[in-house]
């Protein structure tokens, strides 16, 4: 009897820590079609940014005027280094959607582990401050 009336009471107490939600990110962070519209998203940035002219600029760096050039654009550029750049550059950001989401999920599960630590940082700084001197303490 006396067990049953100690341990009840601890037991009831423990029951809202056990009860509380392991803590995850928002389910719209890891949802596959998140990811797309994300890669969709960097597609038209991408493509906004390639069609961007830079010849004007080229020019007045070097110190002279604009010539034909000034039409010359960002993808212009890049694809001096490479010819099939607009295709190479296609297909990484096709992988990015997929390496998104791989990601959100690493920090989905990640999350408790690292909630845990961070309240027991939280925890150390209170000890640390609680064991602070009192700066109004009248010094001798």
């Amino acid at each position: 009897m006396r067990t049953t009336s100690i341990l009840l009471p601890l037991l009831l107490a423990a029951t809202p820590a056990v009860a509380q939600p392991v803590p995850q990110l928002p389910p719209q962070l890891t949802d596959p079609a998140t990811a797309r519209a994300m890669t969709d998203a960097m597609q038209g940035v991408s493509q906004a940014l390639l069609d961007m002219r830079v010849g004007e600029v080229k020019a007045a760096i070097e110190g002279r005027a604009a010539t034909p050039e000034k039409r010359m654009t960002v993808r212009d550029v890049a694809r001096r280094d490479d010819p099939d750049f607009d295709r190479h550059l296609q297909q990484k950001i096709a992988n990015v959607g997929p390496t998104v989401q791989r990601s959100m999920n690493a920090a989905n599960q990640a999350l408790p582990a690292i909630m845990q630590s961070l309240a027991q940082a939280q925890q150390a700084l209170e000890r640390a401050v609680a064991n602070l001197p009192d700066p109004t303490y009248p010094r001798r």
